[in-house]
This record gives C-alpha cells, structure tokens and sequence, in this order.
C-alpha cells in the first residue's frame, strides 16, 4: 500500500515531497492515499510525520494544495454517492483522517490560513460545468460533506429500508430528522446501538472538530466577536442538517450511562465503544456554542428579551443555530433529561470513590462542565428548572467535590475558575440559597471535617478548605468564592457549628494588620464577610444560635476591626509582621477536624504534567452587577453605580461601599496579587486616609449591637450557674430574640453574574485548552504553534 514500502518507510510521502507539482489530474497518484484498506487514524499520525507535512508546505506547496483539495474531493463524492460499497467507506474514512492530520499545519501558517477559504476552479459539485454551485470555498464544500456523511444510512445511521433489493436511499431526499442518532430532546426513538455507525461518527466528529480549531491558532484579543468562520458556516442555516446533528449530539451526552446500562462492574466484561463518540460529540458541541451573548440581546429573568422585540414574537435570535436552538428548548420533559444526564455523568467521579470500579470513569467533566453553564447562560428556562427542585444539588455536590480534590493542582486552576463560576451564576438567584437547606446525607469522602448538616454548610466548609489551603493561584477567586457565600446568606436557615467556625476564621485571617494592609483589594474580603454575618443575623437569626455563639466566642476580632489603628506607624507596625509571618493565612485556631473517612488529601500536580494558559477573568466588579431584593421578592438592579475604584488608592475614590477593585484583573501576571509580596502592586502603599476611607464604611452596626445586648447576658449565665458548657448557652441563644433590639434591616443586596466579553474570552481559551489537552490519542494538535494559549509543565 501507499503507506509503506519495502523498507517500511513512508514511500508516498516522500515522493510527494518532490519539488516537481503532480497533476490534480493523476488519479493514479492521488487515489494511492485513501486506497488503502487496513489503517487507523493512529497509523496515519504515525506514517505522515510533522515534518514531511511541514516540508510539503514550503518546498511543494502546489502538491499539500492538490492534496487537501482531492480529499475534499473524495468526501464531496462519498456524500453525493451515499458511499454504499465498504471500499468507498474505506476512502472517506482515510480522506477524514489524512485531512485531521494535515488541517493544523495549515492552520499554524498565516500563508495557508485562508486556502480552504478560497475557491478552487471547477471543484464545484458538478464538477466540470461552470454554474453558481462551483464558486463555493473548499472549506464549505468540506463542511457540507461531513454533515451529509453523518447522516449516511448504512454509514453512520441505520437505514430505514427493509430490502436490499430496493434501491438505496438517497441520501439528498432522506430527512435526517428521522435519523437523530439518540432518544432525548425533540426525539423518541432511541436506535438501536451499533458499533461501526459509532466509529465512523466519532472520526467525522473529530475531523470537524480540527476543522473548528483554526481558532487555536489565533492569539487570544479583547474583541470577542472575531467569529470562527468553520463555526459561523456551520452552524448557519446552509447546513441542512443543522437541527438534528445539534439534536443528535446533546441526545448522545445526555443519554449516555458510563455504568454499563446499569449493571455494575458490567464495563469490565465489554469495550465501551459509545464514550469515545460521547466525548468528541460533547467537545464538538461546546465549540458550536462558543458565543459572546454579552455582545446580544439575551433573554432576561422573565423570559423575555432585553432588546425590543416586540412582546408576541419570539426574538430572531443569535445566527449560530446551534446556540439558538440550545435557548429555545422548553418542554419541562427535555430539561428534565437534559438535568438528570448531565447530573449523572459529573457524578460519576464521586461514584467512584465509593463504589471503586463499579462504573467506568469518565475523564470528560470539565467539558461537561462548560455545556452547563452554556445551557444556564444562553436558556434562562433551563436555569430557572434546575433551581426549581433539589436536583440542582446534584450538580452542586459534584462541583464542590471537583472544586476540593483539584485546591492544590496548579494544572487543575481552569476546573476551579469553571466550578466557581457556575456557582456564582447559580446564586443569584433566590432559590439557590433556599436549595441549600436541604440535609447533607450523601456520604462522599472528601478531604473535608466531618459535619452534620446542609448542603450549604458543605458548600462553606469545602471554600474555607480553598482559601486556607489552595495553592496561590486560587487568589483572584476568593472574591468570587465570598461573593456567593453573600449572595446565599439571606436564605440559610440554620449553620452548622463546623460551618459556622470556618466562617469566623476567615474573617481572622483576613482582618490581621498585616493582611490589610498589604494589597489595596484585601479589605473587601472583610467587607463581604460582614455583609454575610450581617444577612444572617437580620434575616435568619432565629435557627442561626451556632453562628451568633461563634461571634461572641470571637467577639475581639469585631472590636479590633472597630479600633483598627490608622496611624503611620501602626501601618508600618502592621506591615513588618507579616514579614515574620510568611505563611499566608495560618491554618490554626480554625479547628481543623478529622477528614472524612476514606478520603485522600488533596493532591498537587504530579511534576511535568502539562498545562493551558489562562488569560485573566474580570474582577468581581465587571462580572457581576448589583441588584436589590424588595420585600416581595422580586429584585431591582442597581447598576449603573458610580463604581469609583482608582488603582492610586487616593482617599475620595479608592472604594465604593466595598465593592472589590480590579484594576488588576486585567493584567495576566496573577502573582501582582500574591498575599505574600510586600507592596503588591508596585509602588502603591498604604496611608491613614487610605485605611480610614474605608474603615469607617465597615458595617459594623448590626454586630456591635447584637453583642452589646447577648454578651452580658451570656456572661450572667455562665457566672451564676458556673457553666463553661456551651450546650446550655446554646440552647439560651435559640429561645432569645433580638426583636426591636437591632438596627433597621438593610436591604438584601445580590451580585448577579452579567455576561461579559472578559468571561467569553476566558472561556474560549480554558475550552480550547481542555480539548487540546484531552486530544492525545491520536495528538492532533501536539508540537503545532498553537498562539490562543501556551503549553506549559508543572
């Protein structure tokens, strides 16, 4: 064959490295790269080397031309023919393969980039005459191909017809709506497996999915709206099969059961030959969907839109169908399948601790992870579902499960800014933070104390676990993690003991001078900190006596911050001490538990693992916006504020009411906002008008209060009945109230996130990162100049 010659040495492409062009023409030539019959996608990786295809582009460039150009060719053919014969199946399978190979290194050359945008003469579909059809650029004709071959009865779908006698069907008639490839949204039938359809699928997939990763190549910008040309044809209406390949790809995610259909241990016996297609239709459909909604109108809170669409008619909608239909799924049954299959394919992890081995484990979270938060972003419906039940909980565990195992894996920091920020859309909304309440029984081990009590106590327990010991990295997130901890606060019926000590410690950690004093941003650590207690006392005090024992327990940490010393001396003061104390936030006096049985520490990446870059996420003030909750419920924003934050840190506008700086957030160097680093940002340092034009905005009022009425009460207790047990103080706090006692309740402020083209350009650089990182059997994109991110080793 062409792949070998006697020796075993690629024949064929050295001699298509030969300077001399070889006829478009010569079918003879060309026809000896797809002939061949026994090749995998792997044998051509390894018979096609990097450097011969770099070769051919400089010193042959009319032949790698020719070759793109004939196996585009080839593709046209099988779809035009409906490829019935194995060796015609066998040429497609080969062009697919041979064009996944060489795509990335026409892509890594500026030169190349727009050949397959180019028209090539008479490459039409007709062939030799000349009418419109022929003018389209081979990277349509290649688009349209695969999408018709991924409806290809006998190919990749069950044919329809019963005899073989009748003629075949053709494939231009059929309506591929009849063959979505899975049960699920929009369609009932569920086919019945089959395993070669399952292949074939997956190495269309995964040429498609090279074809998309043009955007790899580009570095990232600003300006989000520089749509991906591959996506934006494909995802148009000139892709006839638009409705039912996006249906057949989320019906396959969500259908799929890692568990060897229920049986356990079953996935020992058989070869699972689904999770391969499962992973490449999931990476498939998360670039479809990569889509700036902040740059649109998108649908608001009550469904409808905010730009002016009229009220009776749906707005047009995004073009990219793909992200169009995904906001317009609605039937309570569709979200309901959709929710429990991606539900039951994060848990599969945490299956797995418990249960080793019973299910196969499945390594595609973290895309599964970015089609959730797709699926809340772009259908408000879908997000008000899964808040609508407890069922939002089993997303919940899962995350925080992820968000705990990978605090200590600097490979692992895209999974925590993922987690965290499907967290922070999640809570704000209401009903998140009421969720919450439910009992926490499911015993997954986690590197965690041990507790008994809500989902929100696991919430705030796995966070303190973040802070006091993740790696560095984590920093930027801590104003987000306490952003949803506020934005919860109103609604927490009843904090555990463990919890509400974390939450204690916290703000000890970060109320140190030292801490302060030392990075202009840290003081709205404490701010957000302030506002929870605060919520929780004026809105919840009632069940909450293990918080407000824990606040009287740590009642100098308030009145330190009340006397906190503003003088330059004292600043000074505060500043040499964290010299002596390198570590960044002490890990004693927080109580730390014994961990969960059966659970393993968290672990730090295993030395040479490789990693993605990230660029920067906006600071919380761009990611969110401000709303306020009235009486009934409902929530007004606040935006626009006079948001006042001047990295020179002068008096008249350095804070507004705490709402967190991040002038820094831009600057892709995280470590500007080590703990550890004296002046963090340069030459800024802090001055008494600094230090007092914010601590006089502390909200201290609420707490002063409650501790001005229930400490000596507390005290004549244990005088008079000689009590150091804390049970009886308890059970004193549970009946006391506090009715009329406190100040006028303030009222409940929310962050709600608000799509921004910061979060659209972290999300394309974190999911194309994942896909290239996922990507290794074969390496499609391995030791290509890839500029979206840089590949790095732990």
């Amino acid at each position: 064959g062409v792949w070998t010659s006697q020796n075993g040495s690629s024949a064929s492409i050295t001699m298509f490295v030969s300077p001399q062009p070889v006829e478009a023409t010569d079918d003879a030539f060309w026809d000896q790269f797809w002939a061949d019959t026994a090749t995998s996608v792997q044998d051509v990786f390894a018979l096609v080397p990097a450097a011969e295809i770099r070769a051919v582009r400089e010193e042959s460039p009319s032949n790698l031309a020719t070759l793109c150009y004939k196996a585009v060719e080839k593709l046209v053919q099988g779809a035009e023919s409906g490829c019935h014969t194995e060796k015609e199946r066998q040429i497609i399978l080969n062009c697919c393969r041979l064009l996944t190979r060489i795509l990335p290194y026409i892509f890594e050359d500026p030169d190349w980039r727009g050949f397959f945008w180019s028209t090539v003469p008479g490459a039409g579909r007709g062939g030799g005459d000349e009418d419109d059809e022929n003018a389209r650029p081979l990277a349509e004709s290649l688009l349209l191909a695969v999408t018709d071959l991924l409806f290809c009865p006998d190919f990749t779908v069950q044919s329809h017809r019963r005899s073989t006698v009748d003629t075949a069907e053709d494939i231009h008639s059929i309506d591929s709506c009849e063959y979505i490839w899975e049960a699920g949204v929009g369609f009932a039938h569920s086919p019945q497996p089959n395993y070669i359809h399952d292949l074939n699928r997956t190495e269309l997939l995964k040429l498609l999915l090279t074809c998309f990763s043009e955007a790899m190549y580009l570095p990232p910008s600003s300006d989000s709206s520089n749509t991906n040309p591959w996506v934006q044809f494909f995802c148009s209406t000139e892709n006839r099969h638009a409705l039912p390949l996006f249906t057949s790809l989320l019906n396959v995610v969500c259908a799929y059961d890692p568990v060897g259909y229920g049986i356990p241990y079953n996935h020992l016996l058989f070869s699972d030959y689904r999770e391969p297609l499962v992973e490449e239709a999931a990476q498939v459909l998360i670039v479809t969907l990569d889509y700036d909604s902040s740059t649109s109108s998108s649908p608001t809170v009550d469904g409808t839109t905010t730009g002016t669409a009229m009220d009776d008619v749906d707005p047009p909608g995004p073009d990219n169908l793909f992200v169009n239909y995904l906001s317009r799924i609605h039937r309570e049954e569709d979200f309901q399948f959709i929710l429990k299959g991606v539900a039951r394919l994060l848990s599969n992890p945490l299956v797995q601790t418990y249960l080793p081995n019973s299910a196969k484990k499945i390594q595609f979270h973290q895309e599964l992870l970015v089609l959730f938060w797709k699926l809340c972003d772009f259908n408000k419906k879908f997000l008000f579902f899964v808040l609508k039940s407890s069922d939002v909980l089993d997303i919940l565990v899962p995350i925080l499960y992820f968000l705990n195992d990978a605090r200590a894996d600097q490979s692992r920091v895209g999974l925590m800014h993922i987690g965290v920020f499907i967290l922070l859309l999640l809570s704000g909304e209401r009903n998140f933070g009421v969720r919450l309440n439910k009992p926490y029984s499911v015993r997954v081990p986690m590197d965690i104390p041990v507790f008994t009590g809500t989902h929100a106590d696991l919430l705030i327990i796995v966070f303190h676990k973040i802070i006091t010991s993740g790696h560095q990295r984590l920093q930027p997130l801590f104003d987000c993690l306490l952003t949803i901890v506020v934005n919860v606060s109103p609604y927490l019926k009843s904090l555990s003991m463990v919890a509400a000590n974390k939450l204690l410690h916290l703000l000890e950690a970060f109320s140190t001078t030292w801490f302060l004093f030392s990075a202009i941003q840290n003081h709205h650590l404490v701010f957000f900190l302030l506002e929870v207690f605060n919520n929780i006392i004026q809105y919840q005090f009632d069940g909450n006596s293990n918080l407000v024992y824990a606040v009287i327990r740590k009642r100098n940490v308030f009145h330190q911050l009340a006397n906190l010393p503003t003088d330059s001396q004292a600043i000074q003061k505060g500043l040499q001490r964290k010299k002596r104390t390198p570590e960044p936030i002490s890990r004693t006096n927080s109580q730390e538990g014994i961990s969960m049985e059966g659970s393993r520490p968290a672990a730090p990446a295993e030395p040479g693992t490789l990693k993605t870059s990230l660029v920067a996420t906006p600071g919380i003030d761009k990611l969110t916006e401000k709303s306020q909750v009235s009486e009934d419920g409902t929530m007004r924003s606040l935006e626009p504020e006079s948001l006042q934050s001047s990295p020179e840190g002068n008096p008249s506008s350095a804070v507004s009411d705490g709402e967190p700086w991040s002038g820094e957030a831009s600057h892709p160097r995280w470590d500007r906002r080590r703990l550890s680093s004296a002046s963090s940002s340069g030459q800024w340092t802090p001055t008494p008008d600094w230090v007092m034009s914010w601590k006089s905005k502390l909200p201290l009022q609420t707490i002063m209060r409650l501790l001005q009425v229930l400490v000596p009460q507390v005290e004549k207790i244990c005088i008079d009945k000689g009590l150091t047990d804390e049970s009886e103080i308890l059970k004193f706090l549970q009946h006391g109230t506090l009715v009329g006692l406190l100040p006028v309740p303030h009222p409940i402020l929310i962050r709600k996130y608000q799509a921004n083209s910061g979060t659209a350009m972290w999300f394309r650089t974190y999911m194309w990162g994942v896909i290239y990182l996922r990507n290794v059997d074969p390496p499609i994109w391995y030791d290509t100049d890839v500029k979206l991110f840089e590949i790095q080793r732990v």
